[in-house]
């Protein structure tokens, strides 16, 4: 049976890629987004091209605007909530507008939710900075990586949260009001704590979507910076994975209402963020890479990998590309669209 979605942020990477997945099912999708980000345009561009203008709704709109989201949500059967603010070095520089974007917006979308009397079903993308720098955990260094001692299968979801960041708390702020919806006003809302997703349709930057932004920096020959010593460790999943686990949790809603699942690649697909993956973009470019180096930023964990099995447990689901296919697959697409970089 036909759905009608609404995906706030549906013209960001996730967003887009989940956009085009929904309608090529024939689902009935609203795109909420206040095309703030420099890729969306050229997302939204995308997917009138693929599917026609007629194809979805756009409201032009920000989380911010109570009383716009709250109309638009009138008919939803399934809000996913992708849109925020997304750095964490950009909620240490302003983290009023992180508050107002994050804590506040997924407020205004949660409330959108419950008084369109529909008791949609609520899927938010929270971030594994809600368990900040773990600081308890005890680590070890490799030779390119830094490793968790202890929790060999990564960080599970009973972890305790310390957000640490502005971003962090913005976002954990989220993940506490999302998870009590569904305690309080019985809403099927379903958190998602995701680790670094990758894969096309992300124009990445360097605060955010550093994948990509490596691979993006190192073909148009842009300066790359690290920061740190390179080794920090993160699980990279797939965008494609992290759709099909969405699509599992929606399908799976008696199941999944009132749970927090971690979404990342897990211990299986990790990579530290240059020591490691210097070498293997130098390999795809034919080329080798300089960069310059910087200290640590705020906020950033020299670990993190998620433990995934709650999600496999209950959902059935588990990540299909590894590292190596999905980072050759997002740079062949960084080389088939050159032109929009």
């Amino acid at each position: 049976m036909t759905k009608n979605y609404l995906v706030t942020g549906g013209a960001g990477f996730i967003g887009s890629n989940y956009v085009h997945r929904l309608l090529k099912r024939g689902e009935k999708v609203t795109i909420y987004d206040n095309f703030a980000r420099a890729g969306a345009p050229r997302n939204l561009e995308w997917l009138k091209q693929e599917f026609g203008e007629s194809a979805f709704e756009v409201i032009v709109g920000d989380v911010r605007d109570a009383d716009r989201i709250a109309e638009s949500a009138k008919q939803s059967d399934v809000i996913v909530h992708l849109a925020g603010q997304v750095a964490v070095t950009t909620s240490v520089i302003n983290p009023r507008d992180d508050f107002e974007c994050n804590a506040l917006g997924t407020f205004n979308v949660l409330e959108a939710a419950r008084l369109s009397g529909r008791n949609p079903i609520f899927v938010y993308a929270s971030t594994n900075k809600v368990y900040g720098g773990m600081e308890d955990v005890e680590l070890f260094e490799e030779a390119t990586r830094w490793r968790y001692k202890d929790l060999v299968n990564g960080c599970p979801e009973s972890q305790p949260l310390d957000f640490h960041s502005p971003y962090g708390c913005s976002k954990g702020t989220g993940d506490q009001y999302v998870r009590d919806y569904a305690r309080m006003y019985d809403l099927p809302t379903v958190v998602m704590r995701q680790s670094c997703i990758y894969g096309p349709r992300q124009f990445g930057i360097e605060d955010q979507g550093w994948v990509a932004w490596f691979i993006i920096a190192a073909e148009m020959r842009r300066n790359i910076t690290i920061y740190g010593d390179g080794k920090q460790v993160r699980d990279i999943l797939y965008v494609d994975d992290l759709l099909n686990a969405y699509d599992l949790a929606i399908e799976k809603i008696n199941i999944s209402a009132g749970q927090v699942y971690n979404l990342g690649g897990g211990p299986e697909n990790v990579m530290s963020i240059w020591s490691e993956f210097g070498p293997k973009l130098e390999k795809l470019i034919g080329d080798t890479i300089e960069v310059a180096r910087g200290d640590w930023r705020p906020g950033d964990q020299r670990v993190f990998y998620a433990d995934i099995s709650k999600a496999a447990k209950e959902l059935g689901w588990a990540p299909k590309i590894n590292v190596e296919a999905g980072v050759q697959k997002l740079h062949a697409w960084v080389m088939e669209n050159k032109n929009l970089f």
